[in-house]
């Protein structure tokens, strides 16, 4: 216990040493615009006294831009992806075979906790954030965001949260946080290792800048639109975006007060979540109050994007926007009415279960109504089977089977046969991996010729797509079958287990493991495509890569982009500075 707190004080010194260091290298916090020209981009000038911006590092640690930043939330997102995917394929392995193999079970509950948590709040938000941060203002025809600097802020809140919830894994001699990633009580608010105090501040900092983030959000809509951007046109990627935002300045501070209470019940000898206090069953309470919102805080943002992409490849515009609009912020005021559906096995009032029960089962209804939208837009439409439109495609059909189970989830009878078992992994994974990471690849590839000014390389976007889409499958499924068997989750070894036959059990568990390693094989073609076709890639020709000119489909930020090359090719033909001289 001594060496550990010795290693934080060591870890924190260090950290105040780095930021002095910083600060002291930076000699003012003015914003900067995109470019020296940036109000030719917009056709009007920007309300910041600026210069162009500085190069290198410093670029980046002082950028308040809301297209560098959205970078910088993407990279980030996208390296705690690739921790996150490590961890569950070093799980998987293990359960390739019944006994402990290659890990203790110690170990493989540790790897557990952080890879849920890495998955939901140092990927998921970040890389929503990412889109948002780079395409809201273009689409919304804003300058920026409406406070630049409180932007750039919460984007830095989160390397820190970061080290803190892997720290750990990263202090030699520290174990790290066992509570797997819903942190139940007693569990958590008793197991005596410091890396679960770490996880619990890395937590709170991730969940501050997700917040700052949402009022960010929330005042660019309502405030920095154009002129011509009215509600009846505001597209329904931002309108995801802002119901997205008034979720989480809902739910992200309850998080915060709870996390809060046990730090304070695990290091002070507070009693909120003890037997004679609170009791056990408030953190559920307070925890699934904002987990279930937080599905959907999530979600409802990818569902955006799809509702913005297939219309692109399917030659038409979008079925029903104005139901899609609404269902969107159907699901935003349901969501808060429907935590306790992840309690009916603890023993709460049976007439709250059936409330809970009733509401969880009319949230499926705006869901269904975003799904026949989407098909109904595909329907007879032009469909062309680009890489972001085949994600796109893949997201549907994932999230209908993601759906369907949490249909049978939600209700009493057969929640308690399932609960806690794999079939609620397999459920829960089909919407974040099968449906969420899929709609955030087809944004990637849709929007690629902005951000890079280059192409990816095609066939290597559909190697990706049908390796992802079939170990996502062989994987989530397996695990559907295994939850319908008995199989509990959370273990990380199954010899002992006195329900289901054990072979069988091996089997379904060898073939998901399979299924990780292909969509990890996936990843890798992914990696290779966006690292090498940003270097070496092919540039695009003019601002309509996708030809939505033809369909009447050409949208405000390819209009900037095409802008944007302009410019620059005045620029490097030679064009005048602003003392009237020509450069080139």
């Amino acid at each position: 216990m001594a060496s550990g707190q010795i290693a934080i004080t060591v870890l924190m010194g260090l950290l105040l040493v780095v930021v002095a260091a910083l600060l002291t290298r930076i000699e003012n916090w003015r914003s900067y615009a995109p470019t020296a020209g940036a109000s030719s981009l917009t056709g009007e000038e920007t309300s910041y006294g600026h210069s162009e911006k500085p190069g290198g590092i410093t670029r980046w640690l002082t950028t308040v831009d809301h297209k560098d930043i959205g970078i910088l939330y993407g990279a980030f997102a996208l390296v705690a992806f690739a921790v996150g995917g490590i961890m569950v394929v070093l799980m998987r392995t293990e359960l390739m075979w019944a006994g402990e193999d290659i890990m203790s079970a110690s170990l493989y509950n540790s790897l557990l906790t952080s890879h849920g948590i890495t998955m939901l709040f140092l990927f998921g938000t970040p890389i929503i954030a990412a889109f948002g941060n780079y395409f809201v203002p273009l689409l919304i025809g804003a300058d920026d965001m409406a406070f630049p600097r409180i932007n750039a802020i919460a984007f830095w809140l989160l390397p820190p949260g970061a080290l803190l919830i892997w720290g750990g894994f990263l202090i030699p001699g520290m174990e790290a946080a066992q509570t797997s990633w819903t942190m139940y009580t007693p569990l958590s608010a008793e197991q005596p290792m410091i890396g679960a105090d770490l996880m619990i501040l890395g937590l709170h900092l991730t969940g501050v800048s997700a917040t700052m983030g949402a009022i960010n959000f929330i005042a660019t809509i309502f405030t920095e639109r154009d002129e011509e951007v009215t509600w009846a046109n505001l597209d329904i990627f931002s309108w995801t975006m802002l119901t997205q935002s008034g979720l989480i300045l809902f739910a992200f501070p309850l998080l915060g007060s709870a996390l809060v209470m046990l730090l304070l019940d695990r290091n002070v000898g507070t009693t909120f979540f003890a037997t004679e206090g609170g009791g056990a069953i408030l953190w559920q309470h307070l925890f699934w109050f904002f987990g279930h919102p937080e599905v959907y805080i999530l979600v409802l943002p990818p569902m955006g994007l799809i509702s913005y992409i297939i219309p692109r490849f399917s030659g038409r515009k979008l079925f029903g926007f104005k139901f899609v609009v609404y269902s969107t912020l159907a699901i935003g005021v349901l969501s808060f009415g429907v935590w306790a559906h992840h309690m009916f096995s603890t023993g709460i009032d049976p007439r709250l279960q059936v409330s809970f029960m009733a509401v969880s089962l009319a949230i499926a209804i705006p869901s269904a109504v975003k799904t026949f939208n989407w098909i109904t837009t595909m329907w007879n439409g032009k469909i062309r089977l680009t890489t972001p439109m085949l994600f796109s495609i893949g997201f549907v059909a994932n999230f209908i089977i993601g759906g369907v189970t949490g249909v049978f989830l939600a209700t009493i009878p057969v929640d308690y046969l399932l609960h806690d078992t794999y079939y609620v992994v397999g459920h829960f994974h089909y919407v974040i991996m099968g449906a969420i990471a899929f709609a955030v690849f087809a944004g990637i590839y849709y929007w690629f010729p902005i951000y890079t000014g280059k192409m990816y390389q095609k066939a290597l976007g559909k190697w990706h797509f049908w390796l992802t889409m079939i170990g996502t499958n062989l994987t989530f499924f397996g695990m559907l079958i295994l939850g319908y068997l008995g199989m509990p989750r959370r273990y990380a070894t199954y010899n002992l287990v006195s329900v289901g036959p054990i072979d069988l059990f091996t089997i379904l568990h060898q073939s998901a493991t399979i299924g990780a390693f292909i969509l990890l094989i996936g990843q890798l073609v992914f990696v290779w495509n966006v690292v090498s076709s940003w270097l070496y890639g092919r540039r695009v020709a003019d601002g309509d890569p996708w030809d939505l000119k033809d369909d009447a489909l050409y949208s405000r930020e390819f209009r900037w982009h095409e802008r944007r090359m302009n410019d620059d090719l005045v620029l490097a033909d030679g064009g005048a500075s602003d003392d009237g001289s020509e450069e080139s």
